[in-house]
């Protein structure tokens, strides 16, 4: 039988109304939820030598570094999986599986973080172009396209595959119809779009999600936007932040710095000490607390390095070599 805790009661619509000013007091209650509920969570805490009662404050919070998704089952309560997402890997990696309770709370969480920065995803005519994520099961971010596509009011919304013509096509009726338009997609495949029919697309709003999934040379953040702003004759690419170990999204309206959404927060460590929290500016480890994780564990630490700055913002400067971290192998067995 499924466990319904009165703090599980009582947290999930405190998050789901949460704002800036409420965001500390409700992590910590999110953190001792987690901490009594969560058996690994509770098996780190302890292994760090690291009390919950002794936890008062946002920057007290330890971070659970993200190679746990790939080889645990990670639960806070007692539930049955609704579905599972799963990340890509390359040949022979574990993807990060993240156990799903209820899809509708992560659906209606990407909602609303999208409502936050864009409006209501039903305003727009959402063109998602993601062969790489829609050609496996599990993808997280082609759950939160289809939600969007299905909320849109209008017919012209849906998936691209390779199908690049009738996207292009698609993209000059919103444009000469004058709708509010998302171009949505992974770098490559948008590249790929950007050489075989450059086109006047201003006025569109274009968002990458990130990933060249072994499909091309990499190339920073500043390389991929002039690219593509050069191909549309665009001022600006938007870009998305999310991961399959987060229920919550960040955005970037042109540029590399992200605003994450109310039930997110960044903050950066050190990078050979994941338990130092460092000063707003200087480039260490994002660490993620995502409250909409309310479900699994609210606190990441993720292998991304980046700099937060004072008003929260976050710019994400690359990865991070995984033999530096730490942390992890406090629980190897």
């Amino acid at each position: 039988m499924t466990m319904q805790t009165p703090e599980r009661s009582d947290l999930l619509p405190a998050i789901a109304d949460l704002v800036d000013e409420q965001f500390e007091r409700t992590a910590i209650s999110v953190f001792h939820y987690q901490a009594r509920y969560n058996p690994l969570y509770a098996r780190y805490l302890d292994l760090l030598g690291r009390s919950a009662s002794s936890v008062q404050t946002l920057s007290e919070i330890p971070f659970l570094p993200i190679q746990f998704f790939k080889s645990h089952d990670i639960k806070t309560g007692d539930w049955p999986k609704q579905t599972t997402f799963l990340s890509s890997s390359t040949t022979g990696q574990a993807p990060s599986q993240h156990l799903v309770r209820d899809l509708d709370d992560y659906l209606h969480n990407t909602r609303r973080g999208f409502s936050q920065f864009y409006g209501d995803p039903s305003e727009w005519c959402i063109l998602a172009l993601l062969p790489s994520y829609l050609e496996r099961s599990g993808s997280s971010l082609v759950a939160m396209a289809d939600y969007f596509i299905r909320l849109s009011k209008y017919p012209e919304s849906g998936f691209f595959l390779h199908n690049l013509s009738q996207l292009r096509n698609t993209l000059s009726v919103c444009q000469s119809n004058g709708y509010k338009t998302l171009l949505l997609g992974v770098s490559f495949a948008l590249l790929d779009f950007a050489e075989q029919f450059p086109m006047d697309l201003s006025g569109v709003t274009i968002m990458e999600t990130g990933g060249m999934k072994g499909r091309r040379k990499e190339l920073t953040r500043g390389e991929l936007h002039e690219t593509l702003q050069s191909a549309f004759g665009v001022e600006s690419v938007h870009a998305e932040y999310g991961m399959t170990e987060l229920f919550s999204q960040a955005y970037a309206r042109g540029g590399n710095v992200f605003q994450p959404a109310s039930t997110m927060r960044v903050v950066t460590t050190e990078i050979n000490d994941p338990f130092c929290q460092i000063a707003a500016g200087r480039s260490g480890v994002l660490n993620i607390a995502d409250l909409a994780n309310l479900d699994t564990c609210s606190f990441i630490q993720t292998e991304d390095v980046g700099k937060v700055f004072e008003d929260g913002s976050f710019e994400v400067l690359g990865r991070l070599d995984v033999a530096e971290m730490r942390g992890c192998n406090l629980m190897v067995e």
